[in-house]
């Protein structure tokens, strides 16, 4: 018997993929090999309750794996001696650590509720800071003991590290062992180890008033449910969120007034913001950073996805003497569930329309969108609209990132089959009514010119 997180009791077998069954049936003298290749079947499905997730066992291995990003290479100069980070009493390896992987300081996110390992640090007097960029998100807090650190890998989806905020001449990055799991490898972040937006009421003591209501937020979230707990620069018309308030958790839900963080260009009023790198947590980039953390979390579930469903289908194919390229339909399924799901993400399906202009208090808007590869008209995915949605073109740039140019094989050609099929076709649906012929046209040019590997199925 299997109980399913919903509470669901259900026998084993309805559990099973036909395959094992008609191994079961037609093979019973060989129970021992079955058993075997029952173990190997439950490492391919989600686990719930059971001390680990899915992901740490074979295939993915995800602990044992070697990890291989832009922090492991920048570990690897370190140790050979041709990178130095600087490090300075005020904020130690921050500015040099932003320097060496390329992220901009107008990137900065404010935090004030207390949503990390240095919870005790963080108050809405002394947030937390937050840079990003495609690949890597760092957290820092003044006076904490390290800066957290998540980086997109190709292989195993995100890793998690802290750098010690200690002068040294050989500074280590220190690779999490599971404790960043705990809040980041969930439902809300298709659990698989990512980035997360949360959006909680915070008291004035940074503590979420979690009987509020909780959101997770991406492209798809009301405004209104967006970026509590977090300090907002920018403008935004008459729509509001639930950014630059304090709750009194005393008071009924209905009591909150999002009026009070509405349209904040300047933080001074609420602290001191002299130990940070800029006075700003710009609107721009907070509703960049939504996005991207879902569509990498997306990205790495359809990883996982092929590796469980391929593993599966090689131990069956060798158990019932089939040809070692055979797929099953129970592999067929899961790739095509995860890819459907990425390819709808990353062409905005549910995109909330804005009824306002949005406009940040930063550079950021201006810098992110003269970013490449353009086409011949000069058209790029990174071009920000601002109007009535985020982006002018309404495909997502992550996919120049690397985790989306190695998803292996099976999944990037039936995302670049389904994409092409969307692009090129006139079809009714609700969540993908945006996508006007205009559109799909300038969509299918951008990517002709600017993504041969993606169109080289098509």
């Amino acid at each position: 018997m299997t109980v399913y997180d919903d509470g669901h009791a259900l026998p084993l077998q309805s559990r099973l993929p036909l395959d094992l069954m008609i191994f079961e049936s037609h093979h019973k003298h060989l129970l021992p090999l079955f058993l075997t290749l029952l173990i190997a079947y439950f490492y391919t499905i989600p686990s719930y309750g059971q001390g680990l997730f899915d992901f740490e066992r074979k295939p993915i291995d995800y602990h044992n794996r070697p990890a291989d990003n832009l922090v492991t290479a920048l570990q690897n100069q370190l140790d050979r001696n041709t990178a130095h980070l600087d490090f300075n009493r005020a904020q130690g390896y921050l500015p040099s650590l932003l320097e060496k992987l390329r992220i901009s300081s107008t990137t900065q996110a404010l935090v004030y509720s207390k949503s990390s390992l240095q919870l005790r640090r963080i108050t809405p007097t002394q947030p937390r800071a937050l840079y990003f960029n495609d690949q890597i998100y760092l957290g820092w807090v003044p006076g904490g003991d390290f800066i957290e650190i998540i980086a997109a890998d190709a292989t195993l989806g995100s890793v998690f590290y802290t750098l010690r905020q200690q002068d040294s001449p050989k500074p280590q990055f220190v690779r999490d062992k599971g404790q960043c799991l705990q809040c980041h490898a969930a439902r809300r972040t298709k659990n698989v180890p990512g980035p997360v937006i949360r959006s909680l009421f915070t008291a004035a003591s940074g503590q979420p008033v979690f009987n509020f209501g909780t959101y997770v937020s991406d492209h798809t979230s009301p405004f209104s449910h967006r970026w509590g707990g977090y300090y907002v620069t920018g403008t935004h018309g008459a729509m509001r969120h639930m950014g630059n308030i304090l709750v009194d958790d005393t008071q009924p839900r209905n009591a909150v007034d999002l009026n009070a963080g509405s349209n904040i260009t300047d933080l001074q009023k609420f602290f001191d913001s002299r130990p940070y790198l800029t006075n700003h947590s710009d609107l721009v980039a907070l509703m960049v950073l939504e996005h991207q953390t879902q569509m990498q979390n997306l990205i790495t579930l359809a990883r996982y996805e092929e590796l469980r469903g391929t593993t599966y289908d090689a131990s069956m194919n060798l158990a019932l003497e089939r040809d070692k390229e055979f797929r099953s339909e129970f592999t067929e399924r899961r790739i095509q569930r995860a890819s459907e799901a990425l390819v709808r993400y990353m062409l905005f399906a549910n995109e909330f329309s804005l009824t306002n202009p949005v406009k940040g208090t930063t550079d950021f808007t201006r810098q992110f969108s003269a970013r490449g590869p353009h086409d011949k008209r000069g058209r790029s995915l990174y071009q920000l609209d601002l109007q009535t949605r985020l982006f002018k073109y309404p495909l997502s740039y992550m996919i120049y990132s690397p985790g989306f140019l190695q998803l292996p094989p099976l999944t990037a050609k039936k995302i670049s089959h389904r994409l092409h099929q969307i692009l090129t076709t006139d079809f009714t649906d609700a969540e993908l009514q945006h996508l006007t012929p205009e559109i799909k046209i300038a969509l299918l040019d951008i990517l002709k010119s600017t993504h041969p590997q993606l169109t080289k199925h098509w």
